[in-house]
Formats: structure tokens, sequence, C-alpha cells
């Protein structure tokens, strides 16, 4: 498999400058408050109907094309027999996929060849956070006449998947592997004293406590590393982080009521914030170790938790509702991509693997080789998705909520925000940082942020 070189960035930076790299000078987007995605539909535009001609997306010359993935080393037997069977699926389009690295080090790369105006594969991946800056500059094809020409069934992905790939009503991507926030916990351990996780958070703080005074190791760990693993805590108890007036909401009577349960739970000793270069390895290890009884993580991870844990019985739980009664999540992993400034006759021939990529057929192979979610509502319907889940009970939470799988939020800003979010959140939960001053002087910087991006 191919691989390009890795450019080194600066982390706390990087992701934002490519992000402006792609990114018109308007700065819009959504708001903070994650809507219901159940609710939604995607668009239908009458450009893409007008469009709906097949011809003008054949493939009637032989050529090979490039895919830029995000999949590491241990998924090369994966990728390359998927993209193998593509191959010799027709005798017109070869395929060579090539690893890029992180989400943000494909961003940097593409930020790049579009800059340039070439360099740019047929068809890349993406981390869902990045569509704003991708549709305000038109770096992606817009995919409603691609799907409308084709008549390529995209309704039965799990709605809130489908609204991740959306600029302002249009597809700019279909969703590919995708996570969301779960609670791993020590099952074998739950059992062996009666506790379930709580369904509703004003339970949780008491559950953490009797974990913690019964067994003397964490109730849970809280990821500080990533603000994507408490962001939900904060919008399903109804706060706008980006207001529609593009002011923060994080120093909000609601909003210091989530800090100050989240540092209550770490002061206590019940739980930790996770911070620093190692924190995501040293947070497994603890859960690996016993020394935790659960964590907050992503779900595609699922696979790497229960190969570490042989000696007790990993499970997986949704969040806790908030106290509105709210238990949305937010969706994590990447979409897929056509790159608007290549030549038509390299679009069409990436429309046709993206088809094949996040279709029917392939969509259990991914779950199962990745630990990322289905993503299409038929298939767990299917003889592969039954059987899925009786490998994988722990999933049962995640398909039984899939539909309150949110989009990320959107905004030009969100990259530096999210960065000034969780740098403050660490001085609050870890060096005894007070809540209210630090929320106003946060709130204070975001708000700039976000002038200077409007």
């Amino acid at each position: 498999m191919k691989k390009i070189s890795r450019r080194s960035f600066l982390m706390a930076t990087g992701t934002l400058a490519a992000a402006t790299a792609l990114t018109a000078c308007s700065g819009g987007g959504s708001t903070g408050k994650a809507s219901t995605a159940a609710s939604s539909a995607p668009a239908s535009s009458a450009a893409a109907s007008e469009a709906a001609d097949p011809s003008k997306y054949e493939v009637t010359e032989p050529i090979t094309i490039t895919w830029w993935h995000a999949l590491e080393t241990q998924y090369d037997e994966l990728v390359t027999d998927i993209v193998d069977r593509f191959n010799k699926s027709q005798d017109l389009i070869t395929v060579e996929p090539q690893y890029v690295g992180t989400y943000a080090e494909v961003n940097e790369a593409m930020a790049a060849a579009n800059a340039a105006g070439t360099g740019l594969p047929a068809l890349t991946v993406s981390s869902t956070k990045y569509i704003t800056a991708y549709g305000e500059s038109g770096a992606l094809e817009n995919l409603d006449p691609y799907v409308a020409a084709s008549g390529y069934d995209i309704n039965d992905f799990s709605a809130g998947l489908l609204l991740a790939g959306q600029y302002q009503g249009s597809q700019m991507a279909l969703p590919f592997l995708h996570s969301t926030q779960v609670i791993y916990y020590n099952k074998t351990m739950a059992d062996a004293n009666g506790w379930t996780i709580p369904d509703k958070i004003e339970d949780f703080t008491p559950f953490l406590s009797e974990v913690h005074s019964k067994t003397g190791v964490y109730g849970t760990v809280v990821p500080g590393w990533d603000q994507w693993y408490f962001e939900t805590l904060y919008l399903n108890e109804g706060v706008d982080i980006i207001t529609a007036d593009n002011t923060c909401d994080l120093n909000s009577d609601t909003a210091l009521g989530v800090t100050n349960m989240i540092k209550g739970w770490c002061d206590a000793g019940d739980a930790y914030f996770a911070t620093g270069t190692d924190a995501s390895a040293t947070m497994r290890q603890n859960f690996y170790d016993q020394k935790t009884f659960s964590v907050m993580h992503t779900s595609s991870l699922y696979n790497n938790y229960v190969s570490k844990c042989p000696d007790f019985e990993v499970g997986m739980a949704w969040y806790p509702a908030a106290t509105t009664g709210d238990k949305n999540s937010e969706v994590g992993g990447c979409v897929l991509g056509i790159p608007s400034k290549n030549d038509q006759a390299t679009k069409n021939a990436a429309w046709q693997f993206l088809q094949f990529l996040c279709g029917k057929e392939v969509n259990m192979e991914w779950a199962e080789g990745t630990g990322y979610l289905p993503t299409r509502n038929s298939v767990l319907d299917t003889d592969e998705g039954k059987a899925f889940l009786e490998k994988k009970p722990a999933f049962q939470c995640i398909f039984d909520n899939l539909n309150l799988i949110n989009p990320r939020i959107q905004n030009a800003a969100w990259s530096e925000l999210a960065t000034t979010w969780k740098n403050y959140m660490e001085v609050i939960m870890n060096q005894n940082g007070d809540v209210d001053s630090n929320s106003e002087d946060m709130v204070t910087e975001i708000d700039e942020i976000l002038e200077d991006h409007a």
C-alpha cells in the first residue's frame, strides 16, 4: 500500500491553519446546539434534479485514481482486500489507496493540494469537523447531482450521519467510518456488585461515588485531550456552545453547572480528567489494569478494549441522559468526499468507487474489521448484522440509539474554540482553577475568536 509523506505541524494550530487555508472569509456555519438528527432529512436540490443525467457521470475510458485514507497499518489487509475487489469488479477504474496519516494530517494535505490546485486525490476521507471549511471553500464536490443521476440510495444511512456530511443543505460527503461517544465499563465487576450504568445524569454522580468507595478505583475517566468527549454533556443540557448571535454560552448558569459536576467528580477522586501527551494511552492502560471501573471513549476502539482485557468482560453503555431528558450524542470518524478541482473523468471514477466503499455489500465488513459503526440501517436486519450483534452484544446500546447521533458542530472557528475550551478545562480540573472566573476568561477569549471568524 502506498504511503505519502507526513508533514509535521503544530497540533495546537495545525488543524486551524489547514482549515483556514480551505475556508473562505465568511466564517459561518451552524450554531453550537446539536439538532435532533432524526428530525432532519437530506436535502434534495433543484440543481441536482436538473443535472440528473446519468451520462454526465459515466466512466468511459480506463483511469487510475488515488484514494486518501487514514486507516493505519493494522488495517492494510482489509483495505487491500476491499480495494482489490472493486478493481476486479470492473474493467475501467484502478484504485490506488494511499495512507496519509491522521484526520488532521489528511486535512493538512488537502489544504495544501487544494491551494496548489494539483496533487489532489480522486477521493478523500475527512473528519466530519472539517466539512464546513470544505463547503465554504468549495474544496469538495456537491454530491447531490451524482446521487440524483445514479439513483444511489442514501436514505438508508442514519439521518444524523448524513447530516454530518452536509453543508448548507447540500451533500458534500457520504458516511464512511463513524463512531460515537460511549462508556466502556468492567461488566464483570458490575455484575459482581449488581451495578448498571445509570440512565440519568443525576444518578451518575452518586454511582461514581459508590464505585470509588466500594472498590478504591476510579468510577470513570473523562478524556480532556479532546473536548468531543465531554461536549455532549453540555449540549444535552441545552447549552448553546455557539449561540445564534455568534457568542459563546459556556459561562451560562447551565454550562457552569455541568463544569462543576465534572469538577466535583474529580475533586472527590471518583473520576479523573485525562490530559497530557500520553493521556489516551494512560487512560486505556488504567482500564486494562482495572484501576478504573469505566472510561468515556470512542466506540471505534471496542475491538482494542476487548483484546486488551482477557480477564474480564467489557461492557459498553450510552452516556446517561441529561436532566433535560436528552440523550443525543455526536458523530465521530470520517466521511468520503470528492475534491472539486479534479477533472470530470476523475470525479466520475471517484463517484463509482465511493458508492462501492459506502455500499451495503461492504458496510458490515468495515464495521467488523475496524470497530466503527455500521452506517446503514438496513444492514442491521441482515444475517451479517445479526451475526455482528451476536458477537458484539455490547453494541446494542448504539443500535438502540442510532438515530440520536447528531452531526458535530460546524463552524469555521471551531478548531481554535475547541483548543481554548479544553485548555481552560485542564486548568479548572487539574490545576484547581476556579470555575466561575476561568469560565468568564475563557468565554471572553472564545468570543474574540468567533468575532475574528465572523
